[in-house]
């Protein structure tokens, strides 16, 4: 899910945790509960409380396509490890694919 309190396109996995405000977090924890892994996908903060919305249901920008398009193929060609359950294996496969 895309993550206000990280840099873009920088990935954390997580399990727990509150919604933070984030309706799609809100939705899942209401039908399952809050212990699910969640890979986190940094958007960065636009600076003001009062251009978050803004931010979070905006599009990237033509020049953040590319990187965001590298991020989500590392994504998912790592995803196996992710379903094994061994999200640090997962980081750093998905950190050496997307430094490439």
């Amino acid at each position: 899910h895309d993550e206000l309190d990280l840099a873009p396109f920088k990935v954390k996995v997580k399990t727990g945790g509150g919604t933070a405000g984030h309706n799609g977090l809100r939705s899942t924890e209401a039908h399952i509960g809050n212990a699910f892994r969640r890979v986190r996908i940094g958007i960065g903060h636009p600076g003001h409380k009062d251009r978050v919305t803004g931010h979070v249901l905006g599009n990237y920008a033509k020049a953040e396509m590319d990187p965001l398009a590298d991020l989500l193929g590392a994504l998912a060609a790592e995803a196996d490890w992710l379903a094994a359950r061994d999200d640090a294996r997962f980081m750093n496969e998905v950190a050496l694919r997307f430094a490439d």
